[in-house]
């Protein structure tokens, strides 16, 4: 490797750490679907030569866990609705229907107790032991964190980690997702682009909530969507993550594209509320604010205000300075209708990371206060979504609607 670009010696840098990861990540047990989900938005930020094998690998890693023995779903039916549960449920099937990200779903029928009525539902089964395994998981996956810097200059996998270590008990909590589920449910029972399954019933390790038929997710339109489909649908998609704070005041936290399923009438059904932010209030009006300010390019009133919200470490940093790091961000909020794309989120990621005294000095002042890591990874997720379907939005005209203090 003597005498090779620079480039070639990143890539090959880039190829051996990749080796090294997808090893640790074959060894992983039951909750490895969780990072597959959660990680599949980096995907986007990768270079092309490496966004194949990364994405064979998280599909593995998704499919990994077998699913549950016929035996082990009838036990644990039998635990949580008695050894009768045949009577609530007419029709099971044993096969499931899906996996979850801690279980796994069947279709069946429910009797409802008091009317008799029948309904068609997914019933969502908690793998026993679930909680055991996505610790072990986070355990393994924090031994790597820094590794996927390398694939991906800007992918803070370290964030995401401890974000979901504390989670935990939330994801198990089928309580905690019925209510969440059940205020959107109710929230966009008439909503044009999005649909939200109505919970019926929940036990300790199961949920019950009505079926949807799907024809797919938007992975599926990831992978071979029209760009028509992309951009209706990728605009369904950042209204939805938008609407929930302002109408619901729940910000959906786990935006990944196996969550989002394609409706025969065009529409996304939203799927799995294990993982909520609660922000009753909505989104903070700073946000908007200080978007609204960097579209304007006031970034005197930008830099004052990320000081007076924590975001900034230091006393001092030059408004052009940051006007520079961040503007290219801001773009997707300036123009009328923005298209998202891979090479756009990589050439983002290559140039916040460079090791430049500016563009080194800016990032190390830069600190995300703990009340808005979650916001800031939905957001980051969310934006890896658009840029994986190429979707073109009227990203503006949404922000406007939705984010409290832009339009202000």
């Amino acid at each position: 490797m003597v005498g090779a670009p620079a480039q070639v010696v990143l890539t090959d840098v880039q190829r051996r750490t990749a080796d090294q990861i997808f090893s640790v990540l074959g060894q992983l047990k039951g909750g490895a679907m969780k990072f597959g989900q959660a990680l599949s938005v980096f995907e986007a930020a990768l270079p092309d030569e490496l966004a194949g094998p990364y994405r064979d690998a998280l599909t593995k890693l998704q499919d990994a866990a077998p699913p549950m023995p016929t035996s082990t779903v009838h036990r644990v039916m039998t635990a949580e609705f008695g050894t009768d549960w045949h009577r609530r449920f007419p029709q099971f099937d044993d096969h499931p229907a899906a996996a979850a990200s801690i279980g796994q779903v069947h279709r069946a029928t429910y009797r409802h107790p008091d009317s008799g009525d029948e309904t068609e539902v997914a019933v969502k089964l908690q793998y026993p032991g679930a909680g055991d395994a996505l610790l072990s998981d986070l355990k393994q996956i924090s031994r790597i964190a820094k590794l996927f810097a390398v694939l991906a200059p800007g992918m803070d996998v370290k964030s995401l980690v401890a974000e979901l270590r504390e989670r935990v008990a939330e994801e198990l909590d089928y309580g905690l997702e019925e209510e969440a589920q059940r205020a959107f449910a109710e929230e966009f029972a008439d909503d044009p682009y999005v649909v939200v399954p109505m919970p019926v019933v929940h036990t300790e390790h199961a949920l019950v909530s009505t079926w949807m038929d799907s024809s797919g997710s938007l992975a599926d339109i990831i992978d071979h969507g029209s760009q028509e489909d992309r951009d209706r649908l990728g605009e369904a998609f950042v209204r939805f993550l938008f609407a929930g704070p302002s109408r619901v005041g729940l910000l959906h936290a786990d935006p990944h594209p196996g969550n989002f399923r394609i409706l025969d009438d065009g529409r996304l059904g939203v799927v799995d509320y294990g993982a909520v932010a609660r922000l009753p209030n909505g989104l903070p009006d700073v946000i908007g604010r200080l978007v609204r300010a960097a579209v304007d390019g006031d970034y005197e009133a930008v830099v004052a205000g990320l000081r007076e919200e924590g975001f900034l470490r230091g006393e001092s940093l030059d408004p052009e300075v940051m006007e520079r790091y961040l503007a290219p961000l801001i773009e997707p909020a300036r123009a009328e209708t923005f298209t998202f794309s891979r090479a756009w989120l990589r050439s983002q990621g290559q140039r916040l990371s460079r090791l430049d005294a500016e563009g080194f000095g800016t990032a190390r002042q830069l600190n995300i206060p703990r009340e808005y890591l979650l916001i800031h990874r939905v957001w980051m997720g969310g934006v890896g979504i658009l840029c994986q379907l190429g979707a073109t939005a009227p990203f503006r005209e949404i922000l406007s609607e939705s984010l409290p203090g832009f339009a202000d």
